[in-house]
């Protein structure tokens, strides 16, 4: 599920993800991430997430210090209280792994551009190409989209190689997230559009 807010420039965004069916009786998962950026800049300054995967239970909290040029990342072991402060370099503006999606979908995105731009977790900052592979109607539940598939590589850090990500938006003005994919060392995940709550 995906909520969003606005407040004048700040944009607050949040999603959560759960298993189902046998996959959640085999391995649970019950995460929750947060993010809020500059809705000009798609500059990060929060992000957070609480992760509930089988016996692992963790909160992070990202701060984006631009004073400083530094990620301040505060995260806690919930299954034993152990906690972790770290802070790592970063460069004048930074998206985040929720931001930076709607730092994407904010580009022109014709087919077979290329951009580039620097992403931080708290972790030492990567640079993620993503690539415009294409246009294709994708079926959702919340309805039949004309959508744009872009493709996300990580070109250095610790996620270089470790997988890749496709992302299909809305072939339109709102350019919603209508499908994801992740393909990784381990297995793969994926995403779909159930439905559109407009308020």
């Amino acid at each position: 599920m995906l909520k969003m807010e606005n407040k004048g420039e700040e944009h607050r965004i949040e999603v959560t993800g759960y298993s189902t069916g046998v996959v959640n009786i085999l391995y649970t998962v019950r995460d929750r991430m947060e993010s809020v950026f500059d809705s000009r800049t798609f500059c990060s300054s929060l992000y957070s997430k609480h992760t509930e995967e089988a016996y692992r239970k963790r909160d992070e909290q990202v701060r984006f210090d631009y004073a400083r040029r530094k990620a301040v990342k505060d995260a806690k072991n919930l299954r034993n209280n152990e906690s972790q402060h770290v802070e790592t370099d970063i460069p004048p503006c930074v998206t985040d792994v929720i931001s930076g999606f709607y730092y994407v979908s904010s580009l022109p995105l014709e087919v077979n551009d290329t951009y580039r731009f620097p992403l931080s977790d708290g972790a030492p900052t990567v640079e993620v190409q993503a690539h415009v592979e294409g246009k294709e109607q994708v079926k959702t539940k919340a309805g039949t989209f004309p959508a744009i598939r872009v493709v996300a590589d990580a070109l250095s850090g610790s996620l270089k190689g470790r997988g890749r990500l496709w992302i299909w938006y809305s072939d339109d003005a709102a350019r919603i997230p209508v499908q994801m994919r992740a393909k990784l060392k381990w297995g793969s995940l994926s995403f779909t559009l159930q439905r559109i709550d407009r308020q």
